[in-house]
């Protein structure tokens, strides 16, 4: 000490005078190993009193980061399947044919005051880019940054407990880990998994057609400034603890079980954030129906009285560029979809027909906010267009509607024969002619630059204004597996009508009466 006071200036922290107010005050010096008494320690800590910025909502933002990336050189390495070009969750590494391992590292503040929660929060957050991407977590070392000077170190003892809780939760062991005395406090997980199937999951996958489902409600942010400032109910900080403190590990099985075609988390770039990196690297627009969206209880209502964190606006720099909202989306359900969370949910891309089995057993299994929240449209550069209400668009079939069909459908003795010869629909047999129509068929009807379901609704209008029974029959029959609605059949059925007169209309009639 003798020589800081010498310096005039500690030799531990250059920017403090020697001596500081500290040991003016209470004559402790914490560079000479000295520490404040126990009972002169506050005694209810708030860990949201020590961060600047709560949660996700400390990370540097999606518009920074990028241009700081793009300055750094290109991994090749061939053994890289996922590196940080993609800008996906989580880097995936093939060690050998048979073994393919994902990483990846996530530190943040907290967003609550409890040490033992905030752990629990920060593993799940870091255990979540593994699950995004099809993997199984199986080690992890810990990173905590935390004011030893200040605070006693039960808390940070806390911190890490919380989260070996979850670890062990997700059966995932820890090895180790590294420690900052750091003013602002943060923690996080550096964990490794391996894949659980052949290929990742990644962002890059989503078509044309699928739908997208979402698993957690949005809202973590805004609830974690406004507990900040004093101003959230304790029913909102519940809610969002709750979820916060939730694994994706069902989730990501269920995704994997229901043929995923791509997946995020969604975190601290907000839920557009994470979407755009969907719709631009897949090369897709997305359409989102904001009505459809899960949101945490007082999160609309905070949003709408100006308590939302900074983070909310510096990604809004970002994915707003490439969004188009309508009139009628209120602001507050925009600021919401900005929000920076924290251990937020998947949002999953899956094929038409999978995407209510897929809600329907992640509800099963507790997940009781997850939601078809939009759909793929088509083929483009990434764009996102945000609907203030789904309209009953493109939600599939449930299992019980599609066996209410099945048995109408055998009451009618739909004649399965002449259905399987008009467009090759099902055909198996082995005629070369009808078996290269049918390939013919299958590349005409997929993903391409119309999406399938306007391809679907074209095919539903063309067998009207030609006539076909059987081929009107199944593309109906089709459309509505796909969640095509009726209104929007009966639009194109119109279309038909128009072009094709009475006979369209006959069997448009006598079909919706089938069908519908």
């Amino acid at each position: 000490m003798s020589r800081s006071i010498k310096l005039g200036h500690c030799v531990c922290d250059p920017r403090k005078p020697c001596p500081c107010p500290l040991f003016r005050e209470k004559n402790v010096c914490t560079c000479a190993g000295e520490r404040v008494e126990p009972d002169s320690v506050v005694q209810d800590v708030k860990l949201t009193d020590y961060v600047r910025s709560a949660g996700c909502a400390s990370k540097i933002g999606q518009k920074d980061l990028r241009e700081v990336l793009s300055l750094l050189p290109r991994i090749t390495d061939p053994r890289l399947v996922v590196g940080t070009a993609t800008a996906d969750d989580a880097g995936v590494f093939r060690l050998s044919p048979t073994l393919t391992v994902v990483q990846t590292v996530d530190v943040f503040t907290p967003g609550v005051d409890e040490p033992y929660l905030f752990g629990k929060i920060a593993a799940c957050n870091s255990l979540s880019d593994v699950y995004a991407m099809g993997g199984r977590p199986v080690t992890a070392l810990s990173i905590i940054g935390f004011p030893i000077e200040k605070l006693p170190g039960t808390i940070m003892a806390e911190i890490i407990r919380g989260g070996m809780a979850v670890l062990s939760e997700a059966e995932t062991v820890l090895l180790g880990g590294h420690s900052i005395n750091d003013e602002e406090i943060k923690f996080g997980f550096a964990v490794t998994g391996v894949l659980e199937c052949e290929e990742p999951i990644t962002n890059a996958g989503a078509l044309p057609g699928d739908l997208l489902v979402f698993t957690k409600p949005l809202g973590t942010g805004i609830i974690s400034f406004a507990h900040q400032i004093g101003k959230a109910s304790p029913e909102s900080v519940k809610a969002s603890t709750d979820s916060m403190t939730s694994l994706n590990r069902i989730a990501s099985e269920t995704m994997m079980q229901r043929q995923a075609n791509a997946c995020t988390d969604v975190t601290g770039f907000g839920f557009l954030g994470h979407l755009s990196n969907i719709v631009c690297e897949s090369g897709v627009s997305a359409e989102i129906w904001a009505d459809a969206l899960p949101v945490l209880p007082g999160a609309i209502d905070y949003a709408r009285a100006g308590m939302f964190p900074g983070a909310c606006e510096k990604n809004g720099d970002y994915s707003a560029a490439i969004t188009e909202f309508d009139q009628d989306v209120p602001e507050e359900i925009r600021t919401v979809m900005f929000d920076a969370q924290t251990s937020g949910g998947l949002l999953i891309a899956l094929p038409a027909d999978q995407a209510t089995l897929a809600v329907e057993d992640l509800r099963a299994a507790g997940i009781e906010q997850a939601a078809i929240i939009g759909r793929i449209t088509e083929r483009s550069k990434g764009r996102i267009i945000v609907r203030s209400k789904a309209g009953g668009r493109f939600i599939p079939a449930s299992p019980k509607q599609r066996e209410k069909r099945k048995t109408m459908n055998e009451r009618k003795k739909i004649d399965a024969t002449d259905e399987s010869a008009c467009c090759a629909h099902g055909s198996e047999t082995p005629d070369k002619a009808l078996g290269m129509f049918k390939d013919f068929m299958g590349t005409a009807m997929g993903p391409g630059a119309v999406d399938v379901v306007t391809k679907e609704l074209v095919a539903v209008a063309l067998g009207l204004a030609v006539n076909c029974v059987p081929c009107s029959r199944i593309h109906i029959k089709k459309a509505l597996d796909m969640g095509i609605s009726p209104p929007e059949l009966e639009e194109a059925a119109a279309i038909a009508v128009a072009f094709a007169g009475c006979r369209a209309f006959m069997l448009w009639s006598q079909l919706k009466g089938e069908l519908l």
